[in-house]
């Protein structure tokens, strides 16, 4: 059932990327210094897009809840696969051969995962010492690659804030599996434990670093750096924070890296070919 709420929280992600990227891209880049996401939350399309997010969070979180994050979390890079189709039907855009390629490099890359991952070990928290360090280094890195991304050209910058909102997704993940597993001690137990609001924290601010990269217009660069360390990073916090195990041996760990290898190899091409295909916007006149 994991897997199942894993590949409907990917759909959903896609139907919200590709109506708020629709918006985000129209936006100057001087908008992300002037409260962007105030603007964007004027444009009804992304606002859709926006409703279509919060439902793939909610199937995520429940996929999460009764499965492990080394499953779950890299299933979620089929979103970008879902958003060939949606991109085709929502904006009218011709699917390229190498866009046909990535998705099934990346289909192929995901089920290889998914049949070689060893699922049956893990818990569902972990102590606040090992929560602290975890969180202090990823906030850390996520600031410094803000940082590094001022001045930089679009591209570049699209890659920076993109790798540092997917570290930070990654990182909410990992806190919203905990919040939901708190659900079996009760409503009150949730709304009183700190997991539930640094969650909501860095969720707003993996969502206004995925934007930002977005309005770049950089579009490889940020969906393939912002899907890829989601997936990366999970994998990571499932392993160090919750004991997670893909495999035993060194053979079970090497096919899993290639097989996720060739999902993000994979990833990357749809998102290159996808920036080459997409109509640049001219720059809109900032409001006074």
């Amino acid at each position: 059932m994991d897997i199942v709420l894993a590949i409907v929280a990917a759909f959903l992600f896609a139907l919200g990327l590709v109506l708020q990227e629709k918006s985000a891209s129209k936006l100057p880049t001087e908008a992300v210094r002037g409260g962007f996401l105030v603007r964007l939350a004027h444009e009804p399309v992304w606002l859709l897009g926006g409703l279509a997010q919060a439902g793939g969070f909610g199937a995520q979180a429940a996929a999460l809840g009764i499965g492990r994050m080394v499953v779950v979390q890299p299933l979620l890079i089929l979103s970008i696969v879902f958003a060939l189709p949606l991109g085709r039907l929502i904006e009218g855009r011709r699917i390229k051969r190498n866009e046909w390629i990535g998705a099934a490099m990346v289909s192929i890359g995901l089920a290889v995962l998914l049949i070689t991952a060893k699922t049956d070990v893990g818990s569902d928290d972990a102590s606040f010492a090992r929560w602290a360090i975890v969180g202090g280094v990823t906030g850390g890195i996520a600031v410094l690659l803000f940082l590094a991304a001022t001045g930089r050209s679009p591209s570049v910058r699209g890659a920076l804030l993109g790798t540092a909102g997917g570290i930070l997704f990654g990182f909410a993940a990992a806190l919203t599996k905990t919040v939901v597993s708190n659900l079996d001690e009760g409503f009150v137990a949730v709304i009183t434990d700190w997991h539930l609001y640094v969650m909501i924290v860095m969720s707003v601010v993996a969502f206004w670093l995925e934007q930002a990269a977005l309005q770049t217009g950089a579009l490889a660069a940020a969906v393939s750096t912002t899907m890829s360390f989601d997936a990366l990073s999970s994998l990571f916090f499932g392993i160090v924070v919750f004991d997670e195990a893909l495999h035993e041996s060194v053979l079970g760990y090497t096919v899993s890296g290639l097989s996720l290898g060739t999902a993000l190899l994979g990833l990357v091409l749809i998102a290159r070919a996808k920036e080459a295909g997409t109509p640049r916007h001219a720059p809109a006149p900032a409001p006074a």
